[in-house]
């Protein structure tokens, strides 16, 4: 950040009064300006026992499997983006249940909140983001073609917990392992 987007003078870079993290600070008008984590949230949508995955058609991962999910927006809950995901990446209507995981990814500054999704009609089918979007039996999950850890950790919790009948909330810390 060069300019305060308060007032558009330059910023710098110091320790405010009273913080101890570096903050870019306005010289003019004094605003801190803060960077924090990125909110991911998305979902396990289920339909009659089959999961619910987006073949991605964008970078990052481009081509493998996943979960939908994305950057929550301004003005929503967390369950309000991710069926807005769900609805986007994979035309599909879900109610949005339990959460299922809370995955803190700090070297690239995001948090993700999955949860578990009850597909309202079956609907599905790809869109600008997913070039396939498919339901699969827990025997068929393509675990080698899966984009993210935070897919693979969650999708894993998902299915234990239901093998299990239980409805666990995970909470993971990925360090400095790539998301």
């Amino acid at each position: 950040m060069k300019f305060c987007s308060d007032c558009g003078a330059p910023v710098a870079l110091l320790v405010p009064e009273g913080d101890n993290l570096p903050r870019h600070v306005c010289s003019k008008c004094a605003a801190i300006h803060y960077s924090n984590p990125k909110v991911v949230v998305g979902c396990v949508p289920e339909w009659q026992g089959q999961v619910l995955l987006c073949r991605r058609a964008i970078e990052p991962r481009l081509g493998y499997w996943t979960m939908p999910a994305g950057f929550m927006e301004n003005g929503e809950t967390a369950r309000e983006g991710a069926a807005r995901e769900t609805l986007e990446e994979a035309r599909s209507r879900v109610e949005i249940a339990e959460l299922i995981s809370i995955i803190s990814i700090p070297n690239i500054n995001q948090v993700h909140l999955m949860f578990r999704g009850r597909m309202l009609d079956g609907g599905h089918g790809s869109t600008s983001e997913s070039s396939a979007v498919q339901l699969f039996d827990e025997a068929d999950i393509p675990w080698d073609a899966l984009a993210f850890r935070t897919v693979i950790h969650t999708l894993r919790h998902y299915l234990e917990d239901r093998k299990r009948g239980l409805q666990g909330l995970h909470i993971i810390d990925l360090g400095a392992l790539s998301s």
